[in-house]
C-alpha cells in the first residue's frame, strides 16, 4: 500500500513564488518516474512537469523557465518550486508518481491535489 501526501499550495501574488511537496510512503521498493499535472474546472488535467529517477526532466512550455521540478529519492519526494507565478497557473495541482511496491507491483500513484491560486 503507496500513500502520496502533497503540501505547499496556497495563495500568491503574481510574480510571487511557492514550492510544492509530495511525499510517498508504505510498501515502496523503487520510484521511477515522478510529476506535476494541475487541472483548472472545465479542463483537462495537464503535464506540468515530470522527472525520472535518473534525472531527465521535461516541463509544459507554459512553465518553462519559471518552474522548476526536483525530486530527492531518499525521501521519496518530488518538489516543484513555481516562480514568477502567473494568474493562469492557477489550478489544483496533483503529484503522481510511477512506483514499485515491495510486492513488485508497479503502479501509477496520485497526490490529493493542492490548490494553488494565484491573484491581487
Amino acid at each position: 500500500q503507496v500513500q502520496l501526501v502533497e503540501s505547499g499550495g496556497g495563495l500568491v501574488q503574481p510574480g510571487g513564488s511557492q514550492r510544492l511537496s509530495c511525499a510517498a510512503s508504505g510498501s515502496i521498493f523503487r520510484i521511477y518516474s515522478m510529476n506535476w499535472h494541475r487541472q483548472t474546472p472545465g479542463k483537462q488535467r495537464e503535464l506540468v512537469a515530470d522527472i525520472s529517477r535518473g534525472g531527465s526532466i521535461v516541463y509544459a512550455d507554459s512553465v518553462k523557465g519559471r518552474f522548476t521540478i526536483s525530486r530527492d529519492n531518499a525521501k521519496n519526494t518530488v518538489y516543484l518550486q513555481m516562480n514568477s507565478l502567473k494568474p493562469d497557473d492557477t489550478a489544483v495541482y496533483y503529484c503522481n508518481m510511477r512506483i514499485t511496491s515491495m510486492s513488485m507491483t508497479v503502479s501509477d500513484y496520485w497526490g490529493q491535489g493542492t490548490q494553488v491560486t494565484v491573484s491581487s
